[in-house]
């Protein structure tokens, strides 16, 4: 996949997200603060932290995905954020946000769970 490929992937899972997130933060607001679907994404992830929404599965869809959109910009696009080698294609095929190559995903996927099981 070339790069404006997944420009156009992330763009449109972007306003997906947006999509979703206006909705739902509309919802629970008071109509003087309307969320606006034209926010940047760093406007919505400041917003949802303001709201204490970081424990949401979407809060990590758009955080991921303003990586993404991010590394793309500065030519680092699939690669893993933790040892720098290319993340699998399959993986970014399958997910576009993906952060981490399968190692370390599963290194950090152990390492998560070991810090949950000591937290409870």
């Amino acid at each position: 996949m070339n790069t404006q490929d997944v420009q156009q992937i992330l763009l449109q899972r972007e306003a997906q997200l947006k999509y979703e997130l206006v909705h739902q933060l509309n919802q629970q607001t008071q109509p003087s603060a309307q969320v606006q679907f034209n926010m940047s994404l760093t406007e919505l992830i400041e917003l949802m932290s303001e709201q204490r929404l970081t424990d949401t599965p979407l809060f990590g869809q758009l955080t991921r995905l303003d990586a993404a959109l991010c590394q793309l910009e500065l030519g680092l696009y699939g690669l893993c954020s933790d040892c720098e080698s290319d993340i699998e294609a399959e993986r970014l095929a399958a997910d576009p946000t993906e952060q981490r190559c399968a190692h370390c995903a599963e290194k950090y996927n152990q390492q998560h769970r070991h810090e949950l099981k000591l937290s409870h």
